[in-house]
């Protein structure tokens, strides 16, 4: 379908929400350290999802056959999310927004390793170039940010997760041709969730003098707004539109991570942290519209975005 005026606004508008993750994260996490934070959410996702694959009438029930495959992506997904929130909590908000927003350019690459006849394009490389460069100026510049306020470790965290998030996109991919992707999501995150909670009581110690509702809403925030309006909003989307066309809004996600981290964490935004974003966005959108062809394999797989960011 041709896309009306006010299913851009939505697209837009969810691309916008996808954007304030990482701030809810950091919110989450001034109470609720890395792995906790990580079941909490996902605890409130499985719910929201499994209530909507209830309405849908999707059989969940999972099958022997799929125990080994879905627990070599639980497994992925269990590292790839801990990595995500340990490097959010020790960098800054506007700084793992634009990080983390290059799984695509991972997922790409591992587009063109893993799947036959899916090569990169003269324009898909154009785009990885320019995002790359964006995130090498932020990096290596430190986004303009003092010693203190720049960490290297949390910044290389984060690339670390948004490359297995690529990774984990593609093998989901490969495996949502054989079943429905509400089943694929939901059972990552059920095998994950006892990892999680059992990390959380060995290693970390919820940190409740804390507790106030800017970290409540936070995780409200990460398991409702994400994993759950946003799952089923990006699931009717995928039905009218072409995947193509619905992540070449991708750009809106890391523009509006900055921004809100500015905002309501009070960082700077600074010359190299706006440039960098930029080329970010124009990388995004260049890879978004490069193959259409792609379209057919990433339009179930992206459903299992929602679960991340």
């Amino acid at each position: 379908m041709a896309i009306t005026f006010r299913s851009a606004i939505v697209i837009s508008l969810i691309h916008a929400l996808w954007g304030g993750n990482p701030v809810a994260v950091k919110f989450g996490l001034q109470v609720f350290p890395p792995l906790w934070s990580g079941f909490l959410r996902f605890s409130i996702a499985i719910l929201c999802i499994l209530v909507w694959a209830r309405f849908k009438g999707i059989p969940m029930m999972l099958k022997r056959e799929e125990l080994r495959p879905f627990s070599i992506l639980s497994f992925i997904f269990f590292i790839q999310i801990w990595l995500m929130n340990a490097g959010f909590e020790i960098s800054s908000g506007a700084i793992s927004s634009v990080l983390i927003s290059t799984f695509p350019l991972f997922a790409a690459f591992f587009l063109h390793v893993m799947i036959k006849g899916d090569q990169l394009t003269l324009l898909r490389t154009v785009g990885l170039a320019i995002a790359f460069s964006g995130t090498s100026l932020i990096v290596m510049r430190r986004g303009g940010l003092s010693v203190e306020e720049f960490s290297v470790w949390g910044a290389a965290i984060v690339l670390l997760s948004a490359m297995l998030l690529g990774f984990r996109l593609i093998l989901s991919a490969q495996m949502v041709r054989q079943t429905e992707p509400t089943r694929v999501v939901v059972w990552m995150m059920i095998l994950a969730l006892w990892a999680f909670m059992l990390g959380g009581l060995i290693f970390e110690e919820i940190r409740w003098e804390n507790l106030d509702w800017p970290p409540l809403a936070g995780i409200l925030y990460q398991g409702v707004v994400i994993a759950g309006f946003g799952f089923m909003a990006m699931g009717l989307l995928y039905k009218s539109y072409s995947p193509t066309l619905v992540s070449s809004f991708g750009f809106i996600s890391p523009v509006c991570g900055v921004l809100l981290s500015a905002w309501l964490l009070h960082e700077p935004l600074t010359w190299s942290i706006a440039i960098g974003t930029v080329c970010v966005g124009v990388g995004l959108v260049l890879i978004a519209v490069s193959k259409a062809g792609q379209g057919r394999i990433v339009s179930r797989s992206l459903l299992s975005i929602w679960e991340k960011k």
